[in-house]
């Protein structure tokens, strides 16, 4: 079984810094990472950035569309305005069939604000417990989406992508 987690990160940083941490987990065979992306929303600015960390990933990783759609449900809805508004709700329809629904979305909006950051793994038979004891002190706060088998070939269906 796939699942999504996302971690919280108390400072704009944060969620960059684990990247090695992370490696190292997959080296040591903890984990195993099919994907994963990072947002960083500096105080100062009105959107946060983010980037896919293809270092971590191999031939299992979604496309950059996929991040940037969620990315964009997430951080940018209310920019966007009406006239998308309907593209918008269609594909939030086929992120819930997959088990990314309103309230992951609400959730993340929620928490990640200016002066935080957020990574953002789609990985197979994860426990958080590993990741979260090889975090830094202060470490991130888990919200996560479990994705089944079903659901991850969905998604990559949904994103163009062969299922793994």
């Amino acid at each position: 079984m796939s699942t999504l987690t996302v971690w919280k990160f108390q400072s704009a940083e944060g969620a960059e810094t684990v990247e090695t941490m992370l490696k190292s987990l997959q080296k040591e065979g903890l984990i195993k990472i099919l994907d994963a992306a990072v947002v960083s929303w500096p105080a100062d600015r009105a959107k946060p950035r983010t980037k896919q960390l293809i270092n971590l990933v191999g031939a299992g990783a979604l496309s950059g569309t996929f991040w940037g759609m969620l990315f964009g449900l997430i951080f940018l809805m209310p920019l966007l305005g009406a006239a998308i508004g309907a593209a918008a709700g269609a594909l939030g329809g086929k992120l819930a069939d997959v088990g990314i629904d309103d309230d992951f979305i609400a959730e993340v909006k929620k928490k990640v604000t200016p002066g935080t950051s957020a990574l953002f793994l789609l990985t197979v038979n994860e426990v958080p417990d590993r990741i979260s004891d090889a975090l830094p002190d202060g470490g991130a706060e888990l919200l996560h989406s479990n994705l089944d088998k079903q659901s991850e070939a969905r998604l990559r269906e949904i994103f163009g992508e062969d299922a793994a």
